[in-house]
């Protein structure tokens, strides 16, 4: 999708002066989000949001300075000067480890250039000082695709003697959770959060919560959200063919090399081009090399064709590999020889 043409802020500030708007919000235009509300969130939580700033005017922009009226956020900025189009990642980070209760926040972010201007964002979050999850967010880390994995974590609560966690609900699909409860006496509970990851996930970054539904009066207390993370990798890598380059009726191989974690099979190699040659390997290893031969006819132009690999990495569906290649005239021979 092609992007709309940047016109200057001269013009864009004229137009929302015609329509009666704030001569400043040619600034907000370049922001993605005004503000985030976290709602309740425990200590020691890992609390954070991106904000994208982008330069939708052919002027330089730049951001001299950002301020937060809370000592509870921290801000920081990745990139002042922009240039058209360009962006840059405004991260504010909420301090859940020595701050609890309602905590708002107004980020100012002051533009120096083309004109003067400043954007307020605003956080808002609830902390809540009784309720520690450790560690603090569920990391699976790396995870093969087609592998299910769980993690657990402890989450502690000091208060009620009668507090309990009722349910743990999550609107992933692809994450299931239990909370077991571990202790109770003195006003202290505890209980263990399982979280699983499901087999068949898809390759992607994982970044979600799963809630903990306990039976707090507050309604809004009464869910509390555990960060979820992880990133589901591709079990087989394969190394990008290059574009073969070859004369009219001369063949030209290259080596396409495929990787996996653990020993694996290629179990079948083809090509929807009959001038392409490969074979696969019967031993099993963690890497394959496979040469590719490409057979020119004496057509001279462009090929694309597709390498389908398939191998016994669980269950996983046949790879397309694209395939391009440049048939070049012949030389004319050298008269002089």
């Amino acid at each position: 999708m092609m992007r709309p043409i940047s016109r200057t802020l001269a013009t864009a500030v004229v137009l929302l002066a015609a329509t009666g708007a704030s001569a400043q919000d040619w600034a907000r235009k370049m922001f993605d989000l005004n503000g985030r509300d976290f709602g309740v969130v425990t200590k020691g939580s890992k609390t954070e949001q991106v904000f994208t700033v982008e330069n939708i005017y052919e002027e330089d922009a730049h951001i001299e300075r950002i301020t937060s009226s809370c000592g509870c956020t921290t801000v920081s900025i990745d990139k002042q000067s922009l240039k058209t189009w360009e962006k840059a990642k405004i991260t504010a980070v909420v301090d859940t480890r020595n701050h609890t209760g309602r905590r708002d926040a107004t980020l100012r972010v002051v533009f120096s250039k083309p004109f003067p201007a400043e954007v307020q964002l605003q956080i808002h979050v609830f902390i809540r000082g009784d309720v520690v999850v450790r560690p603090d967010t569920v990391q699976f880390g790396t995870v093969p695709v087609g592998k299910g994995v769980q993690k657990k974590v402890a989450v502690a609560y000091a208060g009620r003697s009668d507090w309990r966690i009722e349910r743990v609900e999550s609107s992933n699909p692809n994450l299931t959770a239990r909370a077991v409860e571990t202790g109770r006496g003195m006003g202290q509970v505890s209980y263990d959060l399982t979280v699983a990851l499901k087999a068949d996930a898809p390759v992607g970054y994982v970044r979600d919560h799963v809630f903990l539904v306990t039976n707090d009066f507050n309604a809004q207390a009464a869910r509390v959200p555990v960060l979820v993370e992880g990133v589901i990798a591709s079990a087989l890598t394969i190394r990008p063919l290059p574009t073969l380059m070859t004369e009219a009726g001369q063949a030209v191989t290259r080596n396409l090399v495929l990787e996996a974690q653990t020993l694996f099979r290629v179990t079948k190699a083809t090509c929807d081009d009959p001038r392409v040659k490969l074979t696969a390997p019967a031993e099993a290893k963690t890497v394959h090399v496979i040469p590719v031969t490409f057979t020119a006819d004496d057509k001279p132009g462009k090929v694309k064709c597709t390498i389908q690999i398939q191998t016994d990495l669980g269950n996983a569906a046949p790879v397309a590999v694209p395939l391009q290649a440049q048939i070049v005239p012949k030389a004319a021979p050298d008269e002089g020889n």
